[in-house]
């Protein structure tokens, strides 16, 4: 485990770049501190009052051991115990840095909830919530478990209130539900951290939040103004060929009779499925039709069974092989500081960023 002394090997503190310059962060240490502080000066005034035999000195200590305790107990029902923006990754010991970073420790510390509030972001998270719930979800902490649950809760009651993105989150909550399963089965030959009766509260819950969301009607526009349909041909033909998912293309299919013949269209699967498949894979499945032609949306679907597609998202987590730091990049900062998302010391820190899958996410911790 990383000590946090006074040393010149420690991490040191944590720094963000102003128009004045770099400025140190309070960590939340330093407010615990103060809050001992305080709590101390009162202990002090009412030991040194008449009434000597109220507090002792070792009563104070089991307090402020008992109140800092609470503080990070308190900490977990929300993000974790940190909330940062980037993160270091060493793989081992070195004379200044000892111990290692792994995944729980990551996920705890890099900020996911404020990442599940920005629309670039949430189908990264959920999708990297879904590859930790098939593979390794007993690698996690403690802390981490509670963390991932935490963060699971806020995004299905988000989609909830906002009605969007329900089939991502079924396929995460049917996923873990099974894994869930599987672990509480054999809760003998695997390794559960808690007691058992906290995971099949668990799975209750996840199976509440996939009745809630199987009963999810979604609410009726209410809008005079000019809407979908009232777009030309040529525009909506357009917004179907910025599609990457062919459930997307068919869920908008459903909304009018003229966006179901659009969606039908065969071009439109010929695209997809050359955006996201090699022409031998073709081959290996190819479906026609009784006049010969190529079936492409059942091609589509077929070859998906058998071959990753490719993953679209509109912000990731980023890796600076210069300094070894996993980080969120923020696009606003980085066109008004010129900020890289991280103190980084490479005299072309651009060229040291490589955005981050939710797979290579989890292949970053595995030692």
């Amino acid at each position: 485990m990383p000590f946090l002394g006074q040393d010149w090997r420690s991490p040191g503190w944590s720094w963000i770049k102003t128009e004045d310059g770099w400025k140190r962060c309070e960590s939340c240490n330093q407010e615990l501190e103060r809050e001992n502080n305080e709590c101390n000066i009162n202990h002090g005034i009412i030991v040194n009052s008449e009434d000597d035999d109220i507090f002792n000195p070792g009563e104070c200590e089991f307090a402020a051991k008992k109140r800092k305790k609470d503080h990070f107990r308190k900490s977990t029902n929300t993000q974790g115990f940190y909330r940062e923006k980037w993160i270091y990754v060493h793989k081992e010991s070195t004379r200044e840095r000892h111990g290692y970073c792994t995944l729980g420790e990551a996920f705890n510390r890099l900020d996911f909830s404020s990442a599940i509030q920005d629309i670039r972001r949430f189908n990264y998270v959920v999708k990297l919530l879904q590859l930790i719930a098939k593979s390794q979800l007993t690698s996690l902490s403690g802390a981490a478990q509670k963390n991932y649950f935490n963060i699971l809760d806020k995004i299905v009651q988000k989609v909830l209130d906002d009605q969007q993105n329900p089939r991502l989150i079924k396929d995460l909550l049917q996923d873990l539900s099974s894994t869930l399963c599987i672990l509480i089965r054999g809760v003998g030959k695997s390794v559960l951290i808690g007691n058992i009766n906290i995971w099949i509260c668990r799975l209750e819950t996840i199976l509440n939040w996939q009745q809630q969301l199987q009963n999810l009607q979604m609410n009726k526009q209410v809008n005079n103004g000019l809407t979908l349909s009232d777009l030309p041909l040529h525009m909506l033909n357009n917004i179907l060929y910025r599609f990457s998912d062919g459930w997307d293309i068919i869920t908008l299919g459903q909304v009018t009779p003229t966006l179901y013949m659009l969606s039908e269209d065969r071009q439109l699967w010929k695209k997809l499925c050359q955006y996201h498949f090699a022409e031998k894979q073709f081959c290996r499945h190819l479906i026609l039709s009784e006049k010969g032609h190529i079936e492409w949306k059942l091609m589509y679907f077929a070859l998906q069974k058998c071959y990753p597609i490719k993953e679209q998202y509109g912000d990731t987590l980023h890796f600076c092989r210069h300094c070894s730091i996993l980080f969120w990049k923020d696009y606003h900062l980085a066109l008004l500081f010129k900020d890289s998302g991280h103190p980084c010391t490479a005299n072309n820190p651009d060229s040291c960023f490589m955005p981050v899958s939710p797979q290579h996410f989890i292949d970053l911790f595995k030692f």
